[in-house]
């Protein structure tokens, strides 16, 4: 069974062909062809660690991520991780991605796919509010579909920011943020924040993206903006019990929408909109379809 380092995972993974494998994805998903239960989350034995499996199973393919979080870790990452791919019709264990890359750059494809089907008419400035590495995933991610855009940078942690600004996205115009009452096309938070960071009214012309908040006690947008806009889920089944946001916004489940409402239909212009992703194993299913294409070809990473 082949291994792919990080570089080889992030190589096997280009954004817009994962993207169109994750339109195919939330639409099996939706309609049952991809079985996918919520995730198991088991503590370690000292309680200092925490082991999470997620499995999506279809015809074609099983994936199978597991990842462990151990926040006192010193001289190795606090999140470690790794994909595995088998073989739908017969469990033959085919490859495995690294966890934490395969992680990122799907959520990361969520992201521009709820851009693409919830965007206002015109993309030109985006506020990114977080420094860590799912920013730097999405400044990819935004540097390699839009260029030219404009994107300006939150963050408490300004050596971070440098980083993200003077990073290599030659494609994108970064910049600190310089008026935090500036509207933006499209604003996204990418951070594990349990403080408000985003409380401005909800505007039918901005796009509100949430992607850190996977926890009810997480919080990054504010109720305002969650109970006056459309709310948008990538993952229907997993966001009750995950998205912090919604859940303490205390908004009614029964106005929430999917993402696979909006795949050919783009919801009206004239109302806020708030795109919530928390992820769920159907995703890493979609990126494994991607990368065993690749394999199969024969490509070099």
């Amino acid at each position: 069974m082949r291994i792919l380092s990080a570089d080889e995972t992030r190589q096997a993974l280009p954004f817009q062909p994962l993207i169109t494998a994750l339109r195919t994805a939330i639409t099996e998903y939706r309609d049952g062809t991809i079985i996918c239960p919520e995730r198991l989350v088991v503590p370690t034995a000292d309680q200092r660690g925490t082991v999470l499996s997620m499995v999506a199973c279809s015809p074609d393919l099983i994936a199978h991520k597991l990842l462990t979080i151990f926040p006192e870790n010193t001289d190795l990452p606090t999140l470690q991780g790794q994909v595995t791919c088998l073989d739908g019709a017969d469990g033959r264990f085919l490859f495995a991605m690294d966890g934490i890359t395969a992680t990122e750059r799907r959520t990361a494809a969520v992201s521009m796919l709820g851009l693409s089907c919830l965007r206002p008419a015109n993309l030109n400035h985006v506020l990114l509010i977080g420094t860590g590495a799912q920013a730097a995933v999405h400044l990819e991610a935004l540097n390699e579909l839009y260029p030219g855009l404009s994107v300006s940078i939150r963050g408490r942690n300004k050596k971070r920011i440098g980083f993200l600004v003077e990073g290599p996205y030659p494609a994108l115009r970064i910049e600190v943020e310089q008026d935090t009452a500036y509207q933006y096309d499209a604003v996204i938070t990418v951070t594990s924040s349990r403080n408000i960071l985003f409380d401005a009214s909800a505007s039918s012309k901005t796009l509100v993206i949430g992607v850190g908040a996977y926890r009810p006690d997480m919080i990054e947008i504010g109720p305002e903006i969650v109970l006056k806009s459309l709310c948008v889920v990538d993952d229907p089944i997993g966001a009750p019990h995950e998205a912090g946001d919604i859940l303490q916004a205390g908004k009614n489940w029964y106005e929430v929408r999917s993402l696979a409402d909006f795949l050919q239909n783009r919801p009206p212009e004239a109302q806020p909109i708030f795109f919530k992703s928390v992820g769920c194993a159907a995703w890493d299913l979609a990126a494994c379809r991607l990368a065993s294409k690749s394999l199969l070809q024969g490509q070099k990473y």
